[in-house]
């Protein structure tokens, strides 16, 4: 169940995208499109504001409060429901394939007669968009490889959606009498980058009020299967649910069985089979007696198998069987090791809260240390000049130590260009105490183009920081090719770090690429990429990430006391 504002926002969104497609004015998608966004970003819960306090959101005007007002009002916003009738539902999907504009898609739908992302598919490869303006072979071949990306997403949500759901649903199910104990499991538990549907998992005497109580709450809409121990339910967002219930004195065993990657729970069934124990979600079995051995605790089932408990991050059959068995599993890092956040924004370019808001922020959160790193004036439509950044820095300073003694660091985001430079000369970037460089543009290059600019980047002395490496954006675009091996070797070799972005439609650099960079000596920073105060919140799912990369705190530059990391930052360049 999304909050209200991220309920808002997508109404928002959508009521852009309808402006698009049926030819609006351009101005007027944008200036929805930016409404969206700040209402995403907004800190109190719309709910409890009246107009004025609508009107208080940046982009937020008199008609788009009043939409916000009839939307809380009456659960619809009656303008929004009059363009939905104008375009049909698949037209609005087709907006989703990646490279294909609002524009284009009603194009399609009025020459072509493409009503759906399947229709899409069958028209190119019947040569129907053929003669099409502004379809050549180029733009088909790009539709294609976008609904291919699609298909490969398929169903699944992202990180954040399902765990929003997820945790609403076991906040609600524990408080129904006779509950004992509630959790979710699955994918979820371990973090995966992309869930197909939530496990819930549960403790009862009697599992009666468990399985009646999901089918009613609010936000599903569709019961699947409903039976004694297990119910399984859609949400009004599409996603699935599937509760278990156990008895108390299974939970550990279950727990186990339901977190695990297929692979993973093979392996640990095999330990007990050669133990001869038999492991179900049940508990763990003497095979010759059937008397239950562990089924409690998690702990113990594992130390049953002659194993240490195993993070759920790390229940892939990854090798995590193999290091548990010789004592070398690592100490992953955890929220708690973190002092810092490195990669930030504010309203001087796309953020949605100001410097002052963001650190408080910060600072509630405990930080020792918090960097502001706007963007650089390579990115045009941002508007970053010379005299914001140093009027900033000011600022930054004025700042630094009186918020609980949270020292503010003044950094900034450049953006690496097709060759591997970067914005500002030496001499500009000498004044800032971190650079973060990120690509933003000519994602498409071949992989010898794009590795060479990340090395080249990573090779100048100011860059302490790789964002977000790869460039993904799950669902939406694949990440860059490059030599990752040999990026990796430049990162270890110029004392460059690679970023664990945590912003949920990235989680980039990914698990697997973490795991690889490491063995290279590569150290790491995870990062929010918040662009709003709710964002520092999205660090869990940047550490839920570096723990599937197996990452210790060690090799984690923001967990570093400050002394350490500032003799990180100076890198190649002269002290400051």
């Amino acid at each position: 169940m999304p909050r209200c504002n991220d309920a808002v926002a997508d109404l928002l969104q959508e009521y852009a995208d309808l402006i698009a497609i049926t030819g609006g004015e351009p101005f007027k998608v944008r200036v929805y499109e930016k409404a969206a966004r700040s209402v995403g970003g907004y800190v109190q819960d719309l709910s409890a504001l009246d107009e004025a306090g609508l009107r208080r959101i940046p982009n937020v005007g008199q008609s788009i409060a009043a939409k916000i007002e009839e939307y809380l009002r009456t659960g619809a916003i009656h303008q929004l429901e009059e363009l939905r009738a104008k375009v049909p539902a698949g037209v609005r999907r087709l907006i989703d394939v990646p490279t294909l504009g609002p524009k284009k898609a009603m194009v399609l739908y009025e020459e072509v007669g493409v009503r759906s992302v399947e229709d899409l598919e069958a028209a190119i490869h019947a040569g129907r968009l053929q003669g099409l303006h502004g379809f050549g072979p180029k733009t088909e071949d790009n539709l294609l490889h976008g609904i291919a990306l699609m298909h490969k997403t398929g169903a699944r949500v992202r990180l954040d959606a399902a765990m929003e759901v997820a945790e609403a649903i076991v906040a609600a199910l524990s408080d129904v009498p006779g509950c004992v104990r509630c959790a979710y499991a699955g994918s979820l538990r371990r973090m995966k980058d992309t869930i197909g549907d939530v496990d819930v998992l549960a403790t009862a005497d009697d599992s009666a009020a468990l399985m009646a109580a999901l089918p009613g709450l609010p936000a599903v809409a569709e019961v699947i299967a409903h039976g004694e121990t297990k119910t399984s339910v859609r949400t009004d967002t599409g996603l699935q649910v599937d509760l278990r219930v156990v008895t108390p004195g299974s939970w550990g065993a279950a727990l186990q069985y339901f977190t695990g990657s297929r692979a993973h729970n093979i392996r640990t069934r095999e330990i007990a089979v050669h133990k001869k124990l038999k492991l179900s979600e049940y508990g763990l079995f003497d095979v010759v007696t059937g008397d239950s051995i562990a089924s409690t605790d998690e702990e113990d089932v594992y130390g049953r198998l002659g194993l240490p408990w195993i993070a759920p991050t790390l229940r892939e059959d990854a090798g995590e069987i193999e290091a548990a068995l010789a004592g070398a599993l690592p100490r992953l890092v955890t929220a708690g090791d973190i002092r810092g956040d490195l990669h930030t924004h504010t309203v001087l370019t796309d953020g949605l809260a100001s410097l002052e808001e963001m650190a408080e922020a910060a600072a509630a959160r405990g930080y020792a240390y918090y960097a502001v790193t706007d963007h650089a004036p390579g990115l045009s439509m941002q508007r970053m000049t010379d005299a914001k950044a140093l009027e900033q820095r000011e600022l930054v300073r004025a700042l630094d130590g009186a918020l609980g003694g949270m020292r503010l660091l003044h950094g900034i985001e450049l953006n690496i260009g097709p060759d591997g430079d970067v914005d500002w000369p030496p001499g500009f970037l000498d004044g800032f105490d971190l650079c973060v460089a990120s690509v933003h543009s000519h994602f498409g290059q071949s992989r010898a183009e794009m590795t060479a600019r990340l090395v080249r980047a990573c090779e100048n002395p100011h860059v302490n920081i790789v964002g977000h490496p790869t460039a993904r954006l799950i669902g939406r675009r694949e990440p860059v090719d490059a030599d990752w091996a040999e990026v990796f070797a430049a990162c270890a070799r110029t004392g460059t770090a690679l970023e664990v972005n945590a912003f949920p439609d990235r989680l980039d650099l990914p698990a697997d690429l973490i795991r690889l960079a490491a063995g290279a000596g590569v150290v790491f920073s995870i990062d929010t990429d918040a662009h709003a105060v709710p964002h520092l919140a999205h660090l869990r799912y940047g550490i839920g990430t570096a723990q599937r990369g197996w990452l210790t705190p060690e090799q984690v530059i923001n967990t570093w006391p400050l002394d350490r990391l500032r003799r990180f930052l100076r890198k190649g360049r002269r002290t400051r």
